[in-house]
């Protein structure tokens, strides 16, 4: 066993000597939790799903996924959340998808109302999944995402640490009246993190420079096991921004470790600003996952992809997501999809919002419950 981890054992068990949580002396790295994917995204219109379905028969059949509201998906115990945004600087930019005027020229019944509030046109980070087909949110802005984050925590002061990774939406559909996405440049990048910040005080989030603190690069910190105690940690949110190669650098530049971002980068080992790795294939990179958790860093995997394992009642990714160590478990169904008639339905082994991890501290399990 690593010496950090042998001390944070005899730590915990000293802090249950007085009747206090003995998790909180260990480290935020040695809970496992189950999260969802595209956390955001309700179903697509009826109307609209039929007539997609009718052009090309099956190949939106990965969108067929839905999520209750951000607040309800905490409520059941998640402690991942995923969220696309779409840079809309002077706002208005996807207020009119299109897809609902396809269903309008197809004389079909309308979905409901979409913007209601008319915040999409206001300036700021959009959340939706694809623009002009899947554009159905339980959030329509960043900021409303935040601001529903923000109250739940402020009512679970001492919910376990939770995760949001993020996307930077910069694909776009080649067919006419779709809308076209902007580029995410530093500017983008910078605004982003300012609406992070503007929404959750520092005492609410964990950021690169609270991870490295005197250690000389984030990853020295990691490779270190220094990620912050679990009572640190309990009650705040870490942001991980999910790009790679031009828009990951652009986010890295002239913040080297990070120094000053509010979001973690999945920046590869050996380099300065790894961390936190998100690794999809639990079962063919089972060993890496392994490999990168023992190492110290933090690894989000899935338990499902596409829709597939949920038609096929398939639970062999998931047991690998668990069995692997992976911190943080992604599904799409924490909720089965009735419409499939397999029951496919992924929970943390345990229950609850969090359980020791498999992998750093199977001497753990006879301690108390990981309460929430």
């Amino acid at each position: 066993m690593k010496t950090s981890l042998l001390i944070g054992l005899l730590a915990a068990a000293a802090i249950g000597l007085h009747g206090e949580d003995p998790a909180d002396a260990l480290r935020m790295n040695q809970i496992q939790s189950l999260g969802s994917h595209n956390s955001y995204k309700e179903a697509i219109d009826p109307s609209l799903w039929k007539l997609l379905n009718q052009e090309r028969p099956g190949r939106y059949d990965s969108l067929e996924y839905w999520h209750r509201s951000l607040t309800e998906q905490l409520d059941l115990g998640l402690r991942k959340l995923e969220i696309d945004v779409l840079h809309d600087p002077e706002g208005g930019r996807y207020a009119r998808p299109y897809g609902i005027r396809m269903v309008a020229d197809a004389g079909l019944p309308p979905g409901p109302e979409f913007d209601p509030e008319g915040v999409m046109m206001q300036p700021g980070l959009k959340v939706l999944h694809m623009q002009d087909i899947d554009f159905r949110t339980n959030v329509y802005t960043f900021r409303q995402a935040l601001a529903e984050v923000k109250a739940w925590s402020d009512a679970n002061p001492r919910h376990l640490p939770v995760v949001i990774m993020m996307n930077a939406k910069t694909g776009s559909i080649d067919r006419p009246g779709f809308t076209a996405c902007l580029p995410f440049d530093k500017a983008a990048f910078d605004a982003w993190d300012a609406e992070i910040r503007g929404g959750l005080p520092p005492e609410k989030l964990i950021t690169p420079d609270d991870v490295r603190g005197d250690y000389p690069t984030l990853e020295a910190a990691v490779l270190a096991h220094a990620w912050p105690t679990l009572g640190w940690a309990r009650g705040r949110i870490l942001f991980m921004l999910d790009e790679h190669d031009e828009e990951m650098e652009t986010y890295i530049d002239g913040h080297p470790s990070l120094q000053g971002r509010a979001m973690f980068a999945d920046a590869p080992e050996g380099t300065p600003e790894a961390a936190f790795r998100i690794v999809n294939d639990a079962e063919d990179d089972f060993r890496y996952i392994q490999h990168l958790v023992r190492s110290g860093y933090i690894v989000r995997t899935r338990a499902d992809a596409g829709t597939k394992q949920a038609r096929e009642g398939d639970y062999s990714t998931a047991k690998a997501a668990f069995a692997s160590g992976a911190q943080y478990v992604s599904t799409d169904y924490y909720e089965p999809n009735p419409a499939f008639g397999t029951g496919y339905k992924v929970e943390l082994p345990g229950g609850g919002a969090g359980r020791w991890n498999p992998l750093l501290l199977p001497a753990q399990r006879p301690l108390p419950e990981l309460k929430p």
